[in-house]
């Protein structure tokens, strides 16, 4: 059997915590170096995890005991650590965005272009089995030509209205994921309208930003996709997905607990409660995000992990939606 593939996880926080379980939980990779300016962070993350800790990401990236590199920093070092990763060679999983500036991330394009390592974007709901059963049956043409798909995406609680001045926004920091979620489906994109509404945050408001956003997407054979946004659900965590064609319709529900449902006097087939965070949802997700990851390290990159320029393609469409949604029209674009 192959060794496992060494990691070098920069950033210890929420989600490099999502990374550092699933790289421990993996018969094929093991964390050799865990590295966040608040060095406690990385020290905590090591003693559960193993490996080293220090305070540079660029001593972990240029360590002769790693061979690849995720990087979990927030979104302002993610192209500069990108960078230092491809020019010594090492394969990189970095989270979403690259950048929030598209500027800064086609400064380093052609270096990812001509990378010999693979670069792969963080869009784990790509992974979710859920969703890449229902991708995989409509490329097979069980609903036939694909014409409307509608995805549904809504957190159970805003953030705080500090992080949204800092996150790029709801279209560059959630809505990106639908993006690319979309992009999965139809990978031409040629038109973006998007409406932002203020509902019921006033600090997201204060902030500059929008708490829910309905935004419409229309591909280069006339397929539309409509994304629904919010940033409070009452319910739980909403995400949800339907494809719409000639032939029929396929779609995913949200996930609970159980399918156990209970009919009584006072009610009919109710259920447990939705999944109240992404990290209870897509845990599984990740988990496979990780595997398609270490098979692209060893040589074995499959169809449809996203790369590179599918983070500057969700970008792109996210710039879009701003411009859209502020300026109240349609923006065409051109992903090449």
């Amino acid at each position: 059997m192959s060794q496992p593939v060494r990691f070098a996880l920069l950033g210890t926080g929420r989600i490099g915590q999502v990374h550092a379980a699933s790289i421990h939980r993996s018969p094929d990779a093991v964390l050799t170096v865990a590295a966040d300016a608040i060095v406690a962070g990385a020290e905590r993350t090591v003693a559960q995890y193993g490996g080293r800790a220090t305070a540079d990401p660029y001593e972990a990236i240029t360590a002769a005991d790693v061979d690849a590199v995720v990087i979990a920093s927030p979104t302002p070092t993610h192209v500069d650590l990108l960078a230092a990763a491809l020019e010594a060679g090492k394969a990189v999983l970095c989270e979403k965005p690259i950048d929030l500036d598209i500027t800064r991330v086609d400064a380093v394009r052609d270096r990812a272009r001509t990378a010999t390592t693979p670069v792969v974007l963080g869009f784990n709901r790509r992974f979710d089995p859920h969703f890449a059963e229902l991708r995989r049956r409509v490329q097979a043409g069980e609903v036939g030509r694909l014409e409307h798909l509608a995805i549904t995406s809504r957190d159970p609680e805003a953030p705080p209205a500090e992080y949204v001045r800092v996150s790029g926004g709801i279209f560059r920091d959630m809505a990106i994921h639908d993006f690319d979620m979309a992009r999965s489906f139809v990978p031409d994109i040629v038109s973006v309208t998007a409406v932002g509404l203020r509902q019921f945050d006033a600090g997201i408001a204060d902030a500059g930003d929008f708490d829910a956003a309905v935004t419409t997407l229309v591909g280069a054979g006339g397929e539309s996709i409509t994304i629904t946004n919010s940033r409070h659900s009452a319910y739980g965590y909403d995400q949800r997905i339907e494809a719409f064609g000639a032939d029929g319709l396929l779609e995913v529900d949200n996930v609970t607990p159980t399918l156990v449902r209970s009919s009584t006097a006072t009610a009919s087939s109710t259920g447990e409660p939705y999944r109240r965070f992404f990290l209870e949802r897509y845990r599984e997700a990740y988990e496979l995000e990780l595997a398609a990851f270490v098979a692209a390290v060893r040589g074995d990159l499959a169809p449809g992990v996203p790369g590179f320029e599918d983070g500057r393609a969700a970008l792109l469409l996210a710039d879009a939606a701003q411009t859209s949604a502020l300026e109240g029209r349609t923006v065409a674009v051109d992903l090449g």
